[in-house]
């Protein structure tokens, strides 16, 4: 409800003028970004005004889900339900639609979160290095993050980085992800050659999958797996 209160993360930002707010519906909290001079209890007092925008936002934020027992989340593009049980072994073991575990309900949540960490980066550096070795490109130290503003990146020095969560993501998507990065090994821009490289490499439409991303990929960050 918007008339709720919000956790409220304040940032100071050196190059900043003006008061930023931003709703992270993902998390359940405000970022409020200040200039590096200001006045934090003005800048709390200015967020504070901004009951109309907050209340838009609430209502197109995406509700989190917490992952434990009994909840759903997707893996490779399909819907896999947690099965649990603490008299079952701790490794996580996919068997069709469920993940089976067992072990402490209190670390249950991080247990899965490394094992998709785990299992995202063992399937994303093989997919680059294959693609790469294909297109005849040298792929450098190749790892995995969970930043909100990009899927993949790539370096000058080769070094490719991907969001974790795209082990979620259908796999027709994730590998067109890491296409693009790989064809960012030999063009740093996005110009015609670039978009043609990565047509290239990917073996499904690009197209496609950029419109799922950018449909559903903000979902993706719904899941939390710690309270």
């Amino acid at each position: 409800m918007a008339g709720d209160a919000w956790p409220v993360r304040v940032v100071r930002h050196a190059q900043s003028r003006r008061y930023r707010l931003v709703f992270d519906g993902a998390r359940g909290e405000l970022r409020l970004t200040v200039p590096r001079r200001a006045s934090e209890r003005a800048a709390l007092t200015w967020a504070g005004e901004q009951q109309a925008w907050l209340a838009e936002q609430v209502g197109k934020a995406v509700v989190p889900i917490l992952v434990g027992p009994g909840a759903a989340l997707p893996f490779r593009g399909i819907e896999r339900h947690v099965d649990w049980a603490p008299a079952a072994p701790r490794a996580i073991r996919l068997d069709g639609d469920r993940l089976y575990v067992g072990g402490p309900l209190e670390t249950l949540g991080r247990r899965i979160e490394r094992w998709l960490k785990t299992q995202a980066l063992d399937l994303m550096e093989r997919e680059s290095r294959d693609i790469a070795a294909a297109a005849e490109l040298a792929v450098g130290r190749v790892a995995v993050g969970d930043p909100r503003s990009r899927w993949g990146s790539c370096t000058h020095d080769g070094d490719l980085r991907y969001s974790w969560r795209l082990i979620m993501a259908p796999d027709h998507v994730r590998r067109a992800t890491v296409a693009h990065e790989v064809a960012h090994l030999r063009h740093m821009d996005h110009g015609a050659a670039f978009h043609a490289l990565v047509d290239e490499l990917h073996d499904g439409d690009v197209a496609a999958a950029r419109g799922w991303l950018r449909r559903e990929g903000r979902g993706l960050h719904r899941y939390r797996f710690t309270a």
